[in-house]
């Protein structure tokens, strides 16, 4: 299972408590650090703990909380404008109406409203999700609408593919072998052929160059340009330096 899909596809139970639970692993749902599990984990403490616990303490030594992970994901995902995830986190916090009002220059009475209308986009949410997943149901596989990756930089029409298209696509794209035939042209093909090539890449490991170049090299010759790709798209991410890569969650 892809990286995004291990997100999008798990519940909201998994995503409150900000990880998942796999075969033998926990996966962190933000980052993609997992914990196998029957092996006892040491902290930057020195207080050593199973899977589990090892899995809660990096949520809150990395992430703060699933809470803040979520909140902070781009708009296209949440759908709150600024001030909606400030005041969610305001609520979240436990502050009440009058301490708010005092953070933010506000009226208690406009805190309030904000708070009703959460509530009523918390409804409508739950009434779409349940339709959405009916409506899923009665569609075919191959016609259903491949996930978009986390963090891609600009969501238009190259990422409206279906499981079909995209079967189509890499088929014609790539050889038996798993070999890059050619570098694709046309944007939505680009975006099918780079997130193909980013599975090569295990959620929460941290590469070198070098390590980056010889898996891209396996697929392409031109592996620098793959690897442009890969960052632009943001498929992966590194450090200013470029001392290490990573598949973005």
């Amino acid at each position: 299972m892809e990286s995004s899909e291990l997100f999008w596809e798990s519940s909201i139970e998994e995503l409150e408590a900000g990880y998942k639970v796999l075969d033998d692993e926990y996966v962190c749902l933000t980052c993609g650090m997992s914990f196998k599990k029957g092996v006892i984990f040491g902290n930057p403490n020195e207080i050593l703990m199973e899977a589990e616990m090892a899995m809660k303490e990096h949520i809150s030594r990395d992430h703060v909380s699933p809470f803040h992970s979520i909140l902070m994901l781009d708009r296209k995902y949440t759908g709150l404008s600024e001030q909606q995830q400030t005041m969610m986190e305001f609520f979240y916090e436990g502050l009440d109406d009058k301490e708010i009002s005092k953070k933010l220059n506000l009226s208690q009475s406009t805190v309030r409203n904000h708070r009703f209308r959460l509530k009523e986009k918390a409804r409508q949410a739950k009434i779409f999700l349940v339709l959405h997943e009916m409506m899923e149901c009665s569609i075919n596989k191959e016609d259903r609408i491949v996930d978009v990756h986390r963090n891609a930089t600009m969501i238009d029409e190259r990422y409206v593919v279906t499981e079909n298209e995209r079967a189509e696509r890499l088929a014609k794209f790539f050889s038996e072998s798993g070999e890059l035939i050619r570098f694709p042209k046309k944007q939505k093909d680009k975006v099918i052929v780079l997130r193909e090539i980013a599975g090569a890449f295990e959620p929460g490991l941290k590469y070198s160059e070098e390590e980056v170049n010889n898996k891209l090299k396996k697929f392409y010759d031109d592996y620098v340009l793959l690897r442009r790709y890969l960052i632009e798209y943001g498929l992966i991410e590194r450090k200013p330096d470029g001392s290490s890569y990573w598949l973005v969650f």
